[in-house]
């Protein structure tokens, strides 16, 4: 077996890759790095990404890490397997890539701080800073407002097709689902129809069965 995923459970960028590996039907190893032991900050995990944050994969001598730049690695490497995640057309491309950005810089900004104050401090036995959360929460929404607007025209961030720039943001949109940030998703209806869409995918269901054990 080529492929080798480090990572941890439940970690959101660790699910990103799950849900594009499963959406590409691709067989792959999953090496458990235990964060609570500092694993990830030591040899031999530290060679593979010298930041110490999980994932990370191996596809025979390759060594790539950051979540975003590994499904981008995969989408294109394994363009002829499972569900095509990038269009062939370099224009429809840009829109997607487009949309990736946007994620990772508006969308992501605001709510991977909202899964930290709500989904993993409440887990670690921390306090939740509801300013953080109140603050955070009003950034997620005029994000989300662009989204609406988005999506009343396109049924997917990126175009027609699910593509990359939906899968990326399954990891916390499902975390986030669990708290009462999820009403600011349901307060938009394109929004609210487009979470219902990429969470039924069964590439993600696998993640959150994965997630149960």
């Amino acid at each position: 077996m080529a492929i080798k995923l480090h990572g941890h459970p439940f970690s959101a960028a660790t699910h990103r890759v799950i849900a594009c590996l499963e959406e590409k039907g691709l067989q792959y190893e999953f090496l458990h790095i235990d964060l609570s032991t500092g694993q990830h900050k030591k040899e031999p995990f530290i060679s593979l990404n010298p930041f110490g944050q999980v994932p990370a994969l191996e596809d025979g001598d390759l060594k790539v890490f950051e979540s975003r730049a590994i499904t981008q690695y995969l989408a294109y490497t394994y363009a002829d397997k499972g569900t095509p995640l990038v269009p062939q057309d370099l224009k429809e491309t840009a829109i997607v890539y487009v949309w990736m950005e946007v994620e990772s810089q508006k969308f992501d900004a605001a709510a991977a701080k909202l899964s930290f104050e709500l989904v993993t401090k409440p887990m670690l036995g921390m306090i939740t800073d509801d300013s953080v959360v109140e603050e955070h929460q009003e950034k997620l929404g005029k994000v989300l407002d662009v989204y609406e607007s988005r999506l009343a025209g396109s049924k997917y961030l990126g175009g027609e097709a699910f593509s990359l720039a939906d899968l990326h943001h399954l990891p916390i949109v499902s975390y986030l689902f669990g708290t009462k940030t999820k009403a600011l998703f349901d307060a938009r209806p394109h929004v609210s129809r487009w979470c219902a869409d990429i969470l039924a995918r069964p590439a993600w269901q696998k993640v959150v069965e994965m997630m149960k054990h």
